[in-house]
C-alpha cells in the first residue's frame, strides 16, 4: 500500500481514494471501513463513536485509519460522502420533472431502505449548534448533495425550464423537505404517488 502524499485535515473531506491509493487492504477495506462507521453512528451515537471501535470490527489496525482519517469527524465526514450505502446518481431524464421525481424517489429509497434510514436519522439528532460536530458533519453531508445535484439545474436552465435567477437550494429544500418531514420525522409511509405530488406541487408552472 503506497503512502498518500499527506493525510487530510479534519475540516475537509479527502477525496473518494482511488483503488490503488486506498487504506488497508483495498477497496474492500475502505468500504468495511465506511460500513462499520456508519453503522455504529446509527447504533450507537455520535457520542460512542470511536475509531478504536471501527477498526476492530472492520478489521484493520486503528493507524491505518489514522494515517487516512485523523480525527472521528474526518472519518465520519469521510463515510458520509463517499460511502457507497448512501451513493447518490443523478438523474437525466431528459425533462426537469423528471429529473426531480427520480430524485425525490431515491431520496425516498434512502429513508426507507432498513440500511440507510437509522443513519439518516442519526443525522438528524445534532443540536444545531456551532459547536456540535455532528451538526456540522450533517451540514457538510446535505451541501456535498446539494453540489451534486447541481447539473439538474444547470440543465434545465439550459432547457429554458427554469429562469436563470431560479434558486435551486430554495426548490430542493422545499420538495426534499417534503420528504424528510413525512417519512423521517413524522415516520409516515410515502405513498405511490408521493414523489409526482411533491414535485408538481413545488415546480413552477
Amino acid at each position: 500500500m503506497p503512502e498518500p502524499a499527506a493525510s487530510p485535515s479534519p475540516s475537509s473531506a479527502p477525496p473518494r481514494p482511488r483503488a490503488a491509493d486506498r487504506p488497508g487492504r483495498g477497496p474492500r477495506a475502505a468500504e468495511a471501513i465506511f460500513d462499520t462507521t456508519l453503522r455504529h453512528l446509527a447504533e450507537r451515537g455520535y457520542a460512542r463513536l470511536t475509531i478504536e471501535a471501527v477498526a476492530q470490527e472492520a478489521g484493520v489496525n486503528k493507524t491505518t485509519i489514522y494515517r487516512w482519517w485523523p480525527s472521528k469527524p474526518a472519518l465520519l465526514r469521510a463515510a458520509l460522502i463517499h460511502a457507497r450505502a448512501l451513493e447518490l446518481d443523478i438523474p437525466d431524464t431528459g425533462s426537469l420533472r423528471g429529473d426531480l421525481v427520480a430524485l425525490v424517489e431515491r431520496i425516498i429509497g434512502m429513508l426507507t431502505n432498513g440500511r440507510t434510514e437509522p443513519v439518516a436519522r442519526a443525522l438528524t439528532s445534532g443540536t444545531g449548534l456551532p459547536d456540535d460536530e455532528l451538526a456540522s458533519l450533517t451540514r457538510d453531508f446535505f451541501a456535498n448533495r446539494f453540489s451534486r445535484e447541481q447539473p439538474v439545474f444547470t440543465r434545465a436552465v439550459a432547457r429554458g425550464e427554469l429562469p436563470e435567477d431560479t434558486d435551486p437550494m430554495l426548490l430542493l429544500d422545499l420538495i426534499a423537505g417534503a420528504v424528510w418531514v413525512r417519512v423521517l420525522l413524522r415516520r409516515e409511509p410515502a405513498p405511490p404517488d408521493f414523489a409526482r405530488d411533491v414535485v408538481d406541487a413545488v415546480l413552477p408552472r
